[in-house]
């Protein structure tokens, strides 16, 4: 299935085709995508909202960290890594439509072997970081094609190991860690009909225009051609079962020892929605860029967190799902593309335009609830902000805006509508009926 089955090592940074990053192993998109949604500023705001709704949660549903103690139990045992410091390991890397493979003689589902590896080594590589990169094609099946699934299983064993289990002699489970994942990504696909009412066409590319008896929504199966395997260099006393979410869902022990295997981690965090490409009959092959490198705890801890906010989006509902995609690309390209000094900066500047906002509104509604009086203000102009709120609300919705600016001319659209009864007496009259059943209303 995979071409190029060349045990050559492509090192980071050597082609531009091959991005050469250790984490960063995804090119920004056009720069027009910076631009996208409410811009820098709401960006901001929606990474500090963010921050506190996870650490609120987080909160919430922490474990105890004093767990329950049994006087008759023997002293609690902490679990060791199974691979040592230093350890020289073997990195296989097979790629098959089967969610567990078995077929290790297929030379064709090998897409990387890498021999010589050692298990903490920062210094290796062409770039002296630690990372090796291997580029190549994959054939793309008519299952594929047809929204079929691809999976990428990844194997690090003990140097003069073996990760098939039929190899007698050669294989251990002491000696093999592995994981797997899948490769392409289920997504929607919507499909519009508005065009201008003023020109009477449309600004939608055209294979993305709904035709006659089509539904507006396809899931199709995309591909992002590039993703990085970290292995953590960590070797932490873990104690089974008492693992802090999200950490518990990494570090699996080896049964019937009080060891655990290391922790390899699929890293696609900065792989941007805007870089996926749909697959069909039309993609006979697959470009794939797979980056392997070593990982920190605390970065390691940083990307499994957003893991988890992924997760509870998704629990949420598809759309917001969606959104939070669409602007977490958007944090991500500030990220990217932002001078760090104008970053911390905009965000100083987003913070207090923040509170600013908040003091307007509060101000707003105390002059109008300690008025007493219509004395220097206009009706008319109350009904006009009402109007003039809700057009900037249409507006955002059409727009497809971030969340927390819809969130904040709502509020200013709730406020102006708040305001009518402070200008005008409206009083239901339940003797007067409407088509004989509704109350009507006086003003």
């Amino acid at each position: 299935m995979a071409e190029n089955t060349s045990t050559e090592v492509v090192p980071t940074g050597e082609s531009e085709e091959n991005v050469s990053n250790t984490d960063q192993n995804a090119s920004p998109p056009a720069q027009g995508a910076v631009n996208r949604g409410a811009g820098a500023w709401s960006v901001i705001k929606t990474l500090f909202i963010r921050m506190a709704i996870i650490y609120m949660i987080s909160s919430f549903f922490r474990r105890s960290s004093t767990p329950a103690t049994n006087e008759t139990a023997g002293p609690t045992i902490m679990g060791t890594n199974l691979f040592p410091k230093d350890t020289v390991m073997d990195f296989y890397a097979y790629i098959s439509e089967d969610e567990e493979f078995s077929d290790f003689a297929n030379k064709d589902a090998l897409f990387w072997r890498h021999n010589g590896l050692v298990y903490g080594d920062w210094t290796a590589g062409v770039n002296g970081d630690g990372s090796f990169t291997k580029s190549g094609f994959i054939e793309a099946s008519e299952a594929v094609q047809a929204n079929g699934s691809l999976y990428i299983h990844v194997y690090f064993v003990k140097a003069g190991k073996s990760p098939n289990p039929k190899d007698k002699g050669m294989y251990s489970r002491t000696a093999v860690a592995q994981q797997s994942k899948r490769l392409n990504a289920y997504k929607k696909r919507r499909y519009h009909q508005t065009v201008n009412l003023l020109t009477g066409q449309t600004d939608v590319h055209p294979d993305l225009i709904q035709k006659e008896n089509m539904s507006s929504v396809e899931i199709l199966s995309h591909w992002h051609p590039n993703l990085t395997i970290n292995i953590l260099d960590d070797h932490s006393p873990w104690t089974r079962g008492q693992i802090p979410a999200p950490l518990d869902e990494f570090v699996e022990f080896v049964p019937g020892l009080e060891k655990y295997y290391p922790v390899i981690y699929f890293n696609d965090y900065w792989n941007l929605n805007s870089e996926f490409t749909p697959i069909n009959s039309t993609t006979k092959k697959l470009n794939f860029t797979l980056t392997y490198s070593p990982i920190s705890l605390f970065r390691w801890q940083m990307y499994a967190a957003q893991g988890m906010r992924n997760k509870w989006y998704n629990m949420l509902g598809t759309n917001l799902m969606e959104e939070s995609e669409d602007d977490q690309d958007s944090l991500k390209v500030a990220f990217l593309e932002t001078n760090p000094y104008l970053l911390a900066m905009t965000i100083i500047v987003s913070l207090v335009h923040s509170v600013f906002e908040f003091l307007a509104f509060k101000n707003d509604i105390q002059f109008w609830r300690n008025r007493k009086s219509l004395e220097g203000l206009s009706v008319r102009s109350v009904f006009f902000n009402v109007f003039q709120s809700l057009v900037v609300v249409l507006y955002v919705l059409d727009n497809e805006t971030n969340m927390v600016v819809r969130v904040s001319v709502f509020i200013g659209l709730a406020i102006e509508i708040w305001k009518i009864h402070k200008v005008v007496n409206i009083k239901i009259d339940r003797e007067s009926k409407v088509f004989g059943f509704f109350a009507s209303n006086k003003i």
